[in-house]
């Protein structure tokens, strides 16, 4: 799998710029703030629907203009297809020139992993990373998921707003009934998507992780969660109705999911060094590379954001040894030499040189 061409017309600041890769590696350098990250992030919106970096679409147009349009041919399966997105007030896309009715329908076809400093922050801040994480790696081999993902968001809403009007308003507490049985229903089937990737992330991991450290750490993750089923998801939220009522939202659920993640048995966000912490996301990332070779049968599209500067030149050459195989896309601020180093573009002022 690789992206062959792409044409970006008024996206963040590239005014009209088209872009030819190489099938194996890419690397894009020039200074910060000219434009190397935007490349990346086209790939990823065409990829998942959005991007890495922003929820507002009026952020990824090109100052003073209306309108953004990315357009990516890439090869899979030794075919060559074709994503348009167009955004405006908001996004739309079409593949292979017919126009998808939902967003969701974009996934699937680019695979991409995403190596960025801020990964780091998977560790370091609070479980809506690690659970952002999780989304990301679920939703491009799991359609359905994000369908689920977006339900239970809403149900969630629902009920923390019926949850403050029995406060305010002395609506019948016996219909919130109604929304737990719904998020009790759709928690269950994500906690088991949830729970399946972390267990392939495990089998993975570990063996990635004592060969980077050369067997010096082990490494372990343990799945926290509110919601095991349908039936103990119920129980909790009877339980917990008079703290949710007295604070007004849903104080428990697989919104509140998280996971651990141990280096020879000390959690590694606490106890660990920075070298440590950038291991554990590089074993990470690897983990879900191998996870979806082993679904779709094709390496996925390495796209590495000023990622190469963090790391030591050990874990740079195991990183780049592991990806012989697959596309690989690199922004840095220097041309940093590389064996085999196929195509190098630098970025000014959003022209590509």
């Amino acid at each position: 799998m690789n992206v062959k061409k792409i044409k970006l017309n008024n996206f963040r600041n590239y005014e009209e710029e088209e872009i030819l890769l190489d099938e194996n590696v890419n690397i894009i350098y020039g200074n910060n703030g000219e434009g190397k990250t935007n490349i990346l992030e086209s790939i990823f919106v065409c990829a998942l629907g959005k991007s890495f970096r922003t929820s507002k679409e009026k952020e990824l147009i090109k100052v003073g203009q209306d309108y953004a349009k990315i357009n990516i041919d890439f090869e899979k399966d030794d075919r060559v297809c074709n994503i348009k997105v167009n955004i405006d007030n908001k996004k739309s896309f079409l593949l292979n020139d017919v126009k998808l009715n939902k967003t969701s329908e974009i996934l699937g076809n680019i695979y991409v992993v995403l190596f960025n400093p801020d990964d780091i922050n998977i560790l370091k801040q609070g479980p809506a990373n690690r659970r952002r994480f999780l989304n990301i790696m679920i939703s491009q081999l799991r359609p359905n998921y994000v369908h689920l993902l977006n339900n239970y968001m809403k149900v969630l809403e629902q009920r923390n707003i019926y949850l403050r009007q029995i406060k305010y308003e002395n609506k019948n507490i016996d219909l919130l009934e109604i929304w737990d049985q719904k998020l009790a229903e759709l928690g269950e089937k994500i906690y088991e998507y949830r729970k399946d990737f972390i267990e392939r992330i495990i089998l993975k991991i570990n063996k990635i992780h004592k060969n980077i450290t050369n067997e010096k750490e082990t490494i372990k993750i343990i799945y926290n969660s509110n919601c095991y089923n349908k039936e103990d998801y119920l129980n909790k939220l009877k339980n917990n109705r008079n703290i949710d009522l007295q604070k007004g939202y849903t104080s428990l659920g697989i919104h509140r999911d998280d996971f651990s993640i141990y280096i020879n048995d000390k959690l590694v966000n606490v106890y660990g060094s920075q070298g440590q912490q950038r291991t554990v996301i590089i074993s990470l990332k690897l983990s879900e590379l191998e996870i979806i070779y082993d679904e779709i049968g094709e390496k996925p599209i390495l796209l590495l954001d000023d990622f190469m500067s963090e790391l030591d030149k050990d874990r740079r050459e195991y990183l780049l040894n592991n990806f012989i195989d697959n596309q690989i896309i690199i922004t840095c601020t220097d041309n940093f030499a590389l064996k085999n180093s196929g195509k190098i573009l630098k970025v000014e002022n959003g022209k590509v040189l």
